[in-house]
């Protein structure tokens, strides 16, 4: 056995509020690192190259998927995003573990390689919340809202290939309930026979 890291995969429709949730836990947990994905989209407004993405234009990113670069990569609302091996191999290897906030479809490339990966769907608490949240970041068009919507529909309807779901109702609850994933996971025995070797060693010498 080796003390190799646990990967966390997060994924959640546009607008349920993965991304608060993820930095909230991360402010809590200083045991997981999270992978900076690479997209080909533009910022938006307030996002930083390096915090929030790793932001490259498509020949870029094509480039990189010639190349092999890519753990996980997908198509998403008509622009490339993809999550590089040196984010994630790494780290895992040095024990530590690590976060991907992606969508369903780089879930199930990383599932086929790495099939013990803990995996968290975030639903919104209803329809009409979702379309709320998506409306008052007031950035986009009514066209790109509907398109967003239709997304976050089929999003949704891969909940079922996920370990765990969160309901994000009470924004508190649910980081409290993910950083509970986190934590339990970290108690499974395997983990636990590695990490208290010794100990256990000790208790069971005759």
């Amino acid at each position: 056995m080796s003390n190799r890291g646990t990967l966390y995969i997060v994924a959640a429709p546009s607008g349920a509020g993965k991304s608060s949730i993820v930095n909230a836990v991360l402010q809590r947990d200083n045991d997981i690192a999270l992978s900076i994905s690479f997209t080909s989209r533009a910022p938006r407004p307030g996002e930083r190259h390096a915090q929030h993405y790793h932001f490259i234009n498509a020949d870029e990113f094509k480039a990189m998927i010639a190349a092999g670069d890519f753990f996980e990569y997908a198509s998403v609302h008509g622009d490339w995003k993809g999550t590089a091996r040196q984010s994630v191999e790494p780290q895992l290897s040095a024990g530590k573990d690590v976060l991907l906030e992606i969508d369903w479809q780089g879930a199930r490339q990383v599932r086929e390689k790495i099939p013990d990966a803990v995996s968290v769907f975030i639903l919104p608490p209803s329809a009409d919340a979702l379309e709320q949240r998506m409306r008052s970041r007031g950035q986009d068009s009514e066209q790109v809202i509907q398109q967003r919507l239709a997304a976050a529909r089929e999003e949704m309807s891969h909940y079922d290939e996920f370990d765990y779901v969160i309901v994000n109702d009470v924004f508190d609850t649910a980081v409290a309930e993910m950083h509970a994933i986190f934590t339990a996971s970290r108690l499974r025995r395997p983990q636990q026979q590695v990490r208290h070797r010794q100990l256990i060693g000790e208790l069971l010498r005759d």
